[in-house]
């Protein structure tokens, strides 16, 4: 197998690793105001802090993914890299700024002991949380389904060529399945009220998310899938129905399998979509990256490989001590009540 190839595999893998964990992170993040609803402004507090806690542990390691993909990509396929981001200029933008935004209110909402503060952190986490659970899908079924890109690797589009129904569609499935994920994630993480409302709400996400992704990859399936890609479809298809029978049972953990199979079998599908391309052209079809064209020297994909054997077996590691430190559910009775004002 040449080194550009498993370099291809190896970009898939991280975007499947960042979505299938931030992608929860995402789901609390914009369930803040729905299951942090209580029964006075004091419970409401304590539900929001148990949400935020959930995933304050490990929310900060979960963005190294995407860190590590985007800078994968840059050293491994570089035309690619640099298409891709002239492209998705204004929508990685944003995603980013949400991105900053959501981060800082994880960390100052807590600063200050006034409630119109913490409401106002609490906006900022759920729109930092949605805008790039919208866009990431967005971006990536437009990478899928063919860009206009000139012979020179160019793109020749314009925002509103992003804009197209299908990949507006993507970007609905990747919202309604990061909702779906963050609610049996908090289903599985908490105690009491919380734990109950969010499977309620994890089977409602699920059930739309179901009918959304069949049509997305079913459309994407038939205008260019093979074999392996319908495979990779079904297999979705199928965690997702599991997931939400395994939520109505109350089986948490394996609901939340459920999703993250879903997630990562979605990931899979679009990349078995786009191989051997990276970004097809809808220009014309000579005229679209490939795993070969785009690449970088055979030299510096070896030594990247060296690397990726010695450092990603730590950081892997050390993500799963992490989850398994913080493993134990936490409700409402472990915090404890906040000063009012």
């Amino acid at each position: 197998m040449e080194l550009s190839t498993v370099w291809f595999i190896l970009i898939a893998v991280l975007w499947t690793g960042y979505f299938v964990l931030e992608g929860f992170d995402f789901g609390v993040g914009m369930l803040l105001p729905v299951l942090g609803r209580g029964r006075d402004a004091e419970d409401t507090e304590k539900r929001r802090r148990v949400l935020v806690n959930t995933i304050g542990p490990v929310w900060d390691g979960n963005e190294v993914w995407v860190l590590t993909a985007g800078g994968a990509t840059f050293a491994a396929f570089p035309h690619w890299y640099a298409t891709m981001f002239s492209a998705f200029y204004l929508p990685l933008l944003l995603i980013l700024v949400a991105l900053i935004v959501r981060n800082l209110g994880f960390d100052y909402r807590g600063k200050r002991d006034d409630a119109q503060w913490r409401r106002r952190w609490d906006i900022a986490i759920v729109a930092g949380s949605v805008v790039p659970a919208l866009l990431w899908g967005v971006a990536l079924t437009n990478v899928v389904r063919g860009l206009p890109i000139a012979a020179n690797k160019e793109f020749t589009g314009n925002l509103f060529t992003l804009l197209n129904p299908l990949s507006l569609l993507g970007g609905l499935v990747t919202l309604g399945l990061f909702l779906t994920h963050g609610a049996f994630f908090t289903a599985l993480k908490t105690a009491g009220d919380i734990r109950q409302d969010a499977r309620r709400i994890a089977i409602r996400t699920g059930a739309v998310t179901a009918v959304l992704a069949v049509a997305l990859l079913g459309v994407l399936g038939v205008q260019q899938g093979d074999g392996w890609s319908w495979a990779t479809t079904v297999l979705a298809a199928g965690a997702l129905l599991g997931a939400l029978a395994a939520g109505a049972r109350g089986r948490e953990g394996w609901a939340f399998t459920g999703t993250f199979v879903t997630i990562a079998m979605a990931v899979a599908t679009y990349f078995l979509l786009l191989f051997p391309d990276v970004m097809p052209s809808t220009t014309n079809a000579a005229w679209s990256l490939t795993t070969a064209n785009a690449s970088s020297t055979d030299r510096t994909l070896t030594i990247m490989t060296w690397v990726a054997v010695v450092f990603t077996p730590l950081v892997v590691a050390y993500q799963a001590w992490t989850y398994w430190v913080f493993r134990k559910r936490i409700g409402t009775q472990h915090i404890p009540a906040p000063a009012m004002h």
